[in-house]
């Protein structure tokens, strides 16, 4: 079990867990700013076939506003990532802790701000099933 991330497999289709996330996460006020699809960059870059593998960079625009506010290079920690990944038979879903990343900038203004995305980004997480 990873720290810095809630994640776990389930028993449905990648395409469904990528739509499912998406949906909750707009449910939440997250929009999608990126989606890499690692498995075509790889095919692209390294010509090789890949397990199907997604980074959604996910954005809160309320809490990014008070985020930069609060610390102006807190772009360099921004968008919040989801990932979706196939694992055998299964497919998994991981969600960054923003607390456990926010630990590394000493700004305290930053605390509470990560906390309510993290909550957010646990019900999407939950929601998933």
């Amino acid at each position: 079990m990873i720290h810095y991330g809630f994640t776990k497999e389930l028993d449905l289709p990648f395409e469904r867990v990528r739509e499912m996330v998406i949906e909750e996460l707009k449910k939440e006020g997250f929009g999608i700013l990126t989606e890499i699809d690692v498995r075509e960059k790889f095919r692209e870059k390294l010509g090789i076939d890949f397990m199907k593998y997604i980074i959604l960079g996910a954005c809160n625009p309320p809490n990014a506003h008070k985020s930069i506010l609060a610390e102006e290079n807190i772009g360099l920690m921004l968008p919040c990532n989801v990932i979706v990944y196939e694992k055998g038979n299964r497919t998994a879903l991981s969600v960054i802790k923003p607390t456990i990343a926010m630990q590394m900038i000493d700004n305290e203004a930053l605390r509470p701000i990560a906390t309510v995305i993290e909550d957010k980004l646990k019900k999407v997480f939950d929601a998933v099933i």
